[in-house]
Formats: structure tokens, C-alpha cells, sequence
């Protein structure tokens, strides 16, 4: 019996000490990625700015090929809504266009209502190198509830990985 309480007591310490941590973490991310493509600025922004060839790069959307998709408005302009409802993996949301600076930068804000509800942000910014070269920046960012942001480094070091394989995947389809 004494053991189980020196086991409860042990377990509610570092719980404790988890949860104080947690209050001193930042909550904040932001991920920057970028790649340099070799294809012209026009025909790369162009391609980006439609949300549904993500399903064509992007590591997330590849997950689960069964998913549900829902389209609302005008894909490629502001107000466009990408839906999705999948596994477990996947989870369930959506991504809206916010905003478009034509050739330079799409805003989109992705709310995710499973497996956690929470609101991140994802900016797609192009700058031309050469009349056949662009450079791709994806910016995302978020902020994680306490005390679940004690993850925020694991979560960053995950989302630059499948953001880095997503703009591979974004350069082999725009170089054919």
C-alpha cells in the first residue's frame, strides 16, 4: 500500500512539474520553409494559388486518399474553402483563402476542428529569381492551448519535415 501512494504521490509530481513548465513554454510557432523551383514565377503562382493541387503535393492531404473533400466559392480567390473530414490521421477542417497578392503571396487560415479544434495560418510567398527560376516560402504559423503547447517543438520539427517533403514533391511536379 505504501508503495501505490509513493507511486500516486510520484506520478502527481511530475505532473505538477509538467504543468509548470507548461505555464513558462511558449505557445507560439512559426515554421518558415522555402525552395527554389525551376519554373517561372507566373506558372508557379498560378499553381499554388488553387487550393485543390494540394492534393497533388501536399504530405497531409496524401495520408488519407479516402477523405472527404468539400469545395465552397471560386477555387484560386479569396474566399475559397477546401474542406476535409478523414481518419484519424487527417482529422477534420478547413483551409480559406484570406487574401492574395497576385504573383507575390496567398494568406489562407486553416481551422481544424479534429483531432483538436484550433486555428493556424499558412502564407505561400513567391519571389522571382530569373525569368525560369522562383523561389517558393511557405510560412506556417499557429498558437498551441495550455498546457498541450509543452509540444510546440515536437509539433515544429514535424511540420518543417512534411512541409520540406511537400515542397519536394511541389518542385518535381512543377519541373516536369
Amino acid at each position: 500500500m505504501n508503495i501505490l501512494v509513493i507511486l500516486l504521490l510520484l506520478l502527481a509530481g511530475i505532473i505538477a512539474l509538467l504543468l509548470i513548465v507548461a505555464i513558462y513554454t511558449r505557445k507560439d510557432y512559426i515554421i518558415n520553409r522555402e525552395i527554389v523551383i525551376d519554373a517561372p514565377l507566373h506558372n508557379v503562382f498560378d499553381y499554388l494559388k488553387h487550393l485543390k493541387n494540394q492534393d497533388e503535393f501536399n504530405k497531409w492531404v496524401m495520408v488519407d486518399p479516402e477523405m472527404k473533400r468539400e469545395f465552397k466559392g471560386t477555387d484560386g480567390t479569396v474566399g475559397f474553402i477546401y474542406g476535409w473530414n478523414g481518419n484519424k490521421k487527417v482529422g477534420e477542417g478547413e483551409q480559406e483563402i484570406k487574401s492574395i497578392v497576385e504573383g507575390k503571396k496567398i494568406e489562407t487560415e486553416i481551422r481544424f476542428v479534429r483531432p483538436m479544434s484550433s486555428i493556424a495560418y499558412s502564407d505561400l510567398l513567391t519571389e522571382p529569381l530569373s525569368d525560369n527560376k522562383t523561389k517558393v516560402k511557405w510560412r506556417n504559423s499557429g498558437k498551441m492551448i495550455f498546457p498541450m503547447n509543452l509540444m510546440v517543438r515536437m509539433i515544429e520539427r514535424m511540420l518543417s519535415k512534411d512541409m520540406d517533403i511537400s515542397l519536394i514533391n511541389l518542385k518535381n511536379i512543377l519541373e516536369k
